[in-house]
């Protein structure tokens, strides 16, 4: 068996990871950052980590193609009025448009099929 090369693995711990702004220009979201750890994949697909800082917000988006996501700690509210905590875990169908708050703060392990689109508030 090969010898896995440092190239060809990522280790962060959560606690003291370094995580990216989700909108670095700040115009769309504040209060929102990710932690992507596969260097091929699309910002914001495949497997990543999303914080929500108490009181932020997601943009107004739509999904490309299905999201699942599991509530690691805090809880999160979307648009609808729909509250998902802790120990959650969800899929949203593709094409699902949505945004949410965290009133709290956030932490979510997220899996997203395709990229989002912004969508007009």
């Amino acid at each position: 068996m090969k010898t896995i090369g440092k190239d060809e693995r990522r280790v962060v711990n959560l606690k003291s990871a370094q995580f990216e702004a989700w909108d670095e220009s700040g115009v769309s979201e504040r209060g929102t950052s990710i932690l992507q750890l596969n260097p091929h994949a699309e910002r914001g697909t495949g497997f990543y980590i999303y914080k929500m800082e108490p009181g932020a917000s997601s943009a107004p988006h739509r999904h490309g193609g299905a999201e699942e996501f599991f509530i690691i700690e805090g809880e999160i509210v979307d648009n609808d009025g729909t509250v998902y905590r802790a120990g959650d875990v969800v899929w949203l169908a593709p094409g699902t448009e949505h945004n949410s708050h965290s009133p709290t703060g956030a932490v979510i392990a997220v899996y997203a099929e395709k990229e989002e689109t912004t969508l007009e508030a």
